[in-house]
């Protein structure tokens, strides 16, 4: 959470225009259904399954405490044997080498690091999430041909890190470390006709703060737009709030209603105070009320999410709405805006409100990742999406999830489908990145995931399992031919010092600017690109040098 200075610092945002990119920014929230919901340096510390040590401060390894990851815990059990595929009989090994945590693939972290660089600042660590960074860039997954998931498992070795100059690097000894990368892919979106209608209540912040350049005159202009773009039969309902809320628009129908959605848009000017929970709770209210069967029912918060009046905890706000989340499965999506953002904030309410978050910083970003790449994503693909890694004793000596703090799930709660995970929708992708270290010698299998999720319509469990075996990450990370799996790794390392974290292996940020270079000239990607210009602003903020001229903020490629 930002300090209580920076909450009242209101600075000057970006300046918008254009109309295609406007509408994107409503577009968003209405489309986009992924992962629900830091920070040490690593979700689950360096887990050690040789000695039943865990390394942190205080041992002779790297890595921070975590999890005896060699003996159970006490009072848990390990995992019974069961036959393969079959989601009632668990066939994984131990709790000692899981790693489970759930689907996730928020960007708002990512976004916000960029717009803070670009501001002349570095960002808070606590803001950042390298699970948000990696799943900002396109992967490149083999996709199913159905409902569900493909799994996709590979790696490299990473070899000894260098210093590289500006900070975060000095990885030596981690010639016998690699990087796994589990990856995990829905079927790509359906075209906007074959989509379910949407009802959807934006719920819009119009306190003074929203008076800022480029964030409620955005906020206006999209939904202006985005009247025009949704079909017919989908319904829209508008409500603000400062220091109170107010119903603008009861859920109404678009076909034959546009001018008066516009009209109820035009009127909005900002107010005074910040009182979500007032926001939140009505919007809950008036999409209750014009609950669809059959609908993509969803609430669209729209803020710089600096709570200042009212409950401003997420737990206390959720408590309230927790009976129509639970009863009419209504999700909850956020929009970031505005130089000063309450990331943490928003992250927490749309983590426990079956949702996702993102930050949108202008309208060419805004385009580019929710026009351009998500126009139909209205559809649930899998509900309460959760990943399990097992590790295999015999070829792996230890391993460190990097990020998802927010998103772990216990061991033994896999296969508890009361346990939340994440909801996914069409076209998405979540990225996991582990640190692992092999043993010498040795060959066979590394890991199994598994993905389990809930079928959207029935509520049947369903799981998907790949494995990775030794020689399949013995190639080097670095020059290798696979640009995909070292753009993820340029942005974990990347978050990873930004939060002053020890990864093995990780470059300087000069150095990885400069790979980043390399990558964004290799893939022809603008996203790599602007990633590389971040890595250097943050080394020039580092040096004390400033940031140069560095580019408007933008969050990525989601693919």
């Amino acid at each position: 959470m930002h300090q209580v200075s920076r909450r009242h610092e209101k600075r000057a945002g970006d300046r918008a225009g254009g109309r295609a990119g406007a509408v994107a920014l409503l577009l968003a929230g209405a489309v986009l259904l992924t992962a629900c919901g830091g920070s040490d340096s690593s979700s689950e510390g360096t887990r050690d399954l040789t000695s039943g040590t865990r390394k942190g401060q205080g041992s002779t390894g790297g890595g921070q405490p975590a999890p005896d990851a060699a003996a159970p815990e006490k009072g848990r059990a390990a995992a019974p044997t069961g036959e393969p595929g079959d989601p009632d009989k668990p066939d994984i090994a131990a709790p000692d080498y899981l790693s489970t945590f759930a689907l996730d693939v928020d960007t708002a972290s990512y976004g916000y690091a960029r717009r803070t660089l670009g501001d002349g600042r570095l960002p808070t660590a606590g803001d950042v999430r390298p699970e948000e960074f990696v799943n900002s860039f396109r992967q490149g997954y083999e996709r199913p041909k159905g409902p569900g998931f493909s799994v996709n498992v590979d790696g490299a070795r990473i070899g000894a890190g260098k210093s590289g100059g500006g900070g975060g690097g000095g990885g030596t000894g981690a010639s016998d470390w690699s990087l796994l990368r589990v990856g995990l892919a829905t079927e790509a979106a359906p075209s906007t006709a074959e989509r379910p209608p949407a009802a959807l209540t934006f719920v819009v912040d119009i306190s003074g703060s929203m008076a800022e350049t480029g964030r409620l005159d955005l906020v206006r202009r999209s939904l202006d737009i985005l009247t025009d773009e949704l079909r017919d039969d989908d319904s829209i309902a508008l409500v603000t709030f400062s220091n109170e809320a107010e119903t603008r628009l009861p859920m109404t129908r678009v076909k034959g209603n546009r001018n008066r959605i516009k009209d109820a848009v035009r009127e909005m000017r900002p107010a005074q105070s910040t009182n979500v929970e007032a926001g939140i709770t009505l919007g809950y209210e008036k999409s209750v009320d014009g609950h669809r069967e059959g609908a993509t029912n969803r609430v669209v918060l729209l803020s710089d999410a600096l709570a200042n009046t009212g409950e401003t905890e997420a737990e206390g706000i959720l408590k309230k709405i927790d009976s129509a989340r639970r009863e009419y499965g209504i999700t909850l999506f956020g929009v970031g805006v505005g130089s000063d953002y309450g990331d943490a904030f928003m992250e927490k309410l749309t983590n426990k409100g079956d949702g996702n978050t993102t930050y949108v910083g202008d309208d060419e970003q805004a385009r580019k990742v929710f026009v351009d790449q998500l126009p139909a994503h209205l559809e649930i693909m899998a509900r309460d999406a959760k990943a399990q890694v097992a590790f295999d004793r015999k070829t792996v000596r230890q391993f460190r999830l990097i990020g998802y703090e927010n998103r772990k799930v216990a061991d033994e709660d896999f296969r508890d489908d009361s346990v939340d995970g994440g909801e996914v929708g069409p076209g998405h992708t979540v990225t996991a990145l582990y640190a692992v270290r092999l043993r010498e010698g040795t060959s066979g299998t590394v890991a199994k995931a598994t993905v389990r999720w809930l079928d959207p319509k029935t509520r049947k469990p369903r799981e998907e399992s790949g494995t990775v075996r030794t020689e399949a990450v013995k190639g080097s990370l670095w020059g290798g031919e696979n640009d995909r799996l070292q753009v993820a790794a340029v942005a974990a390392y990347f978050a990873d010092d930004l939060r002053g974290g020890d990864l093995p292996g990780a470059p300087g940020l000069r150095e990885l600017a400069s790979r980043a270079d390399g990558l964004a000239e290799a893939t022809e990607d603008s996203a790599v690109r602007k990633l590389a210009t971040a890595i250097g602003q943050a080394d020039r903020l580092r040096s004390g040098a400033g940031t140069g001229d560095g580019p408007e903020p933008s969050e990525g490629e989601i693919g």
